[in-house]
C-alpha cells in the first residue's frame, strides 16, 4: 500500500521560502505568478492491507514527526 502525505503551512503563517521562490520566479522572467506557498510531500510505502490501521498510523506519524501541527496542516491520501 502506498500513501502520500502533503504538509503545508496554515493560512496566516508567514512563508519566507515561498516569498523567496516568488521573487526568484519573477527574476527569471515568469510574469503573472501570484503568491507562492512552499510545502513538503512524503511518499510512503506501507506493508499490510488494513487501510484503517494504515490511515491511523500515517496520521500518528504526521502528529509526532512529519508535521509541526502548530503551524502546519497535513493531508493523507492512500492509494
Amino acid at each position: 500500500m502506498k500513501a502520500r502525505i502533503t504538509v503545508t503551512l496554515k493560512n496566516g503563517v508567514l512563508d519566507p521560502q515561498g516569498k523567496a521562490i516568488e521573487h526568484a520566479l519573477s527574476g527569471l522572467g515568469f510574469d503573472g505568478v501570484g503568491q507562492v506557498r512552499q510545502g513538503k510531500v512524503f511518499d510512503i510505502e506501507l506493508t499490510g492491507a488494513d487501510k484503517a490501521k494504515a490511515e491511523a498510523d500515517l496520521k500518528a506519524m504526521c502528529d509526532k514527526l512529519l508535521a509541526n501541527t502548530v503551524i502546519e496542516n497535513y493531508s493523507v491520501a492512500i492509494t
